[in-house]
C-alpha cells in the first residue's frame, strides 16, 4: 500500500436463499470467494441468508431458526473463510439470547477474529415484514468496529431508512457504513415500488455524511405460509456501493446475482470530508428536540 494512502476495496453480495441453510452456505461461500477473487478486502452477505426471509408470517415454529451467538455455526464457518481469505464478514444471523430474540451481526476480521455484535435497532412491523413478531428492539447502540483495513459502521436493512443511524456511526469515527438487507415487494399493495426511494436515502446517508456506503439485497421470489394463506414477495436485488458523495459506484439489477467492488482512498475521503466542514459546523446543542418522539420544546 502506498504511503499516505489507506486504499480498500469493498464488495456486495446478492443472491437468492433457498429455505436450505447448507445451500445458502454454499452460495455465500462461493461468492466471497468470487469477491476474494477480484481484490476485497470487506465483503457483505445480504440481511439472514441462512434461508428464506420467515418474518413475512407469525409463526411459532419459526422461532426454532434462532441460535445463541455463541458457536453459532454459521459465525464460525465464516470466520474460517475469512481467516483462510484475509477478508472481513459481516455476519447476519437470528440471534436467541435466552429468552430474548434479535437480528444481529458478528463482524468477522480478516484474521477470523469475532469484533463484536451489533443488534438490530430499529424493527419494522407491516405486511409482509413483521419483525417485531420475532425480535427484540437491538440493545447494543450503534457502534463501529475497528477491522484490519477500515472503521466500519454497521447498521441493518430497516436502520437504512433513519439517518440518525448513520450518523451516529459517522461520528464515532465509521470510514464506510454497510448495510444488509432484505426488501422487495409489499403484499399488500402490488403497484408499490420502493426500490428508487429505497436507493435515495441510503445514497443521502453516503453523502450527508462523506463516507462511503454498501448495500447487500438479496433476489427471488419467496412464499411462506402465513396465518391465512401463503404469503409472497419478491426481493428487488439492486445491491449498490455508493461514493461519498452519494454517487453509486457499482450497480446490481433486480434478477441476477452479482458480486459488486469498488475501491476507495480513504486518506483522500477522510481529507474531504475534513474540508467540507459538515462535522466541524454541527450544532449538537440545537438537536435536543431529537431526542423526543413528536417534536415538543425541550428544556435546555
Amino acid at each position: 500500500m502506498e504511503k499516505g494512502k489507506r486504499q480498500v476495496v469493498v464488495s456486495a453480495l446478492q443472491f437468492a436463499c433457498t429455505d436450505d441453510v447448507p445451500t445458502n452456505h454454499a452460495t455465500a461461500e462461493r461468492l466471497v470467494r468470487a469477491a476474494h477473487g477480484k481484490g476485497a478486502n470487506i465483503i457483505l452477505i445480504q440481511e439472514l441468508f441462512e434461508g428464506y426471509y420467515f418474518c413475512q408470517a407469525q409463526r411459532e415454529d419459526f422461532f426454532q431458526r434462532a441460535k445463541p451467538y455463541k458457536d453459532h455455526p454459521t459465525i464460525r464457518r465464516m470466520q474460517e473463510l475469512a481467516k483462510e481469505l484475509g477478508v472481513v464478514i459481516p455476519v447476519s444471523f437470528f440471534e436467541e439470547a435466552n429468552n430474548a430474540h434479535f437480528n444481529s451481526i458478528a463482524i468477522i476480521d480478516a484474521d477470523g477474529t469475532d469484533l463484536g455484535l451489533y443488534r438490530k435497532a430499529h424493527i419494522p412491523d407491516g405486511p409482509g415484514y413483521q419483525e417485531k413478531f420475532y425480535f427484540n428492539p437491538g440493545d447494543t447502540g450503534f457502534k463501529v468496529f475497528q477491522t484490519k483495513f477500515a472503521k466500519i459502521g454497521v447498521a441493518i436493512c430497516w436502520d437504512q431508512w433513519f439517518p440518525e443511524a448513520a450518523r451516529a456511526m459517522v461520528l464515532q469515527g465509521a470510514e464506510i457504513l454497510f448495510y444488509p438487507t432484505a426488501i422487495g415487494s409489499e403484499p399488500q399493495d402490488e403497484g408499490l415500488d420502493s426500490c428508487d426511494h429505497w436507493q435515495r436515502v441510503m445514497q443521502g446517508h453516503a453523502g450527508a455524511n462523506v463516507v462511503p456506503l454498501v448495500v447487500s439485497n438479496r433476489i427471488g421470489k419467496e412464499i411462506i405460509e402465513a396465518e391465512r394463506g401463503n404469503s409472497e414477495i419478491t426481493f428487488y436485488g439492486n445491491s449498490f456501493i455508493a461514493g461519498p458523495t452519494g454517487e453509486i459506484v457499482a450497480a446490481a439489477n433486480d434478477k441476477e446475482e452479482a458480486v459488486l467492488i469498488a475501491q476507495f482512498d480513504l486518506d483522500k475521503i477522510k481529507s474531504k470530508r475534513s474540508s467540507w466542514g459538515i462535522f466541524r459546523d454541527r450544532r449538537p446543542d440545537l438537536y435536543k428536540v431529537l431526542l423526543t418522539s413528536d417534536g415538543s420544546k425541550t428544556s435546555s
